[in-house]
């Protein structure tokens, strides 16, 4: 079961944001955010293209950053994503201890508009079916119905 609040949706938005700049800077449209149980906010975009690195989706950035906080603040701290996470970046978001993750725009929604990058088709692999091979429970909620987080890719993958 899904359970978004009021204060998610506002975070999710600020994930959104973060995907605009992201795609304003001349990235794929992906903004990501970690809300820690004290409050602090870490954020990061997606660099895969100004960065020349495959694997700088903004949710394994945000887990670079995160890695610095001690493993039980982020236990007790949520991820929110403009879009699900990939297969890697569940990876990483499992490995990295973070307890959960929230997001806007579902996978199955961005394969919709996404049918191949440079080539390579999309991994069909949902966040959920990676956490769920873990040893380690991790909540997830998600997707939930913003219209900017569909809007955010307007355009991008034509």
């Amino acid at each position: 079961m899904t359970t978004i609040t009021a204060a998610d949706a506002a975070y999710l938005e600020r994930a959104i944001d973060l995907a605009r700049s992201a795609r304003e800077h001349g990235n794929h449209p992906f903004g990501a955010l970690l809300v820690t149980p004290y409050g602090a906010v870490l954020e990061a975009e997606n660099t895969v293209v100004t960065g020349a690195d495959p694997t700088g989706h903004a949710e394994t950035n945000l887990v670079r950053l995160a890695g610095r906080l001690d493993r039980s603040v982020l236990a007790d701290s949520t991820l929110y994503t403009s879009t699900e996470p990939c297969a890697m970046c569940a990876g990483a978001i499992y490995w990295s201890g973070i307890g959960r993750v929230v997001f806007a725009l579902a996978s199955e929604d961005l394969a919709a508009m996404v049918t191949a990058e440079e080539g390579v088709p999309p991994l069909r692999l949902s966040s959920r079916e990676v956490f769920a091979r873990g040893g380690r429970t991790v909540v997830v909620d998600g997707p939930a119905d913003l219209p900017s987080a569909t809007e955010v890719h307007d355009g991008f993958w034509d």
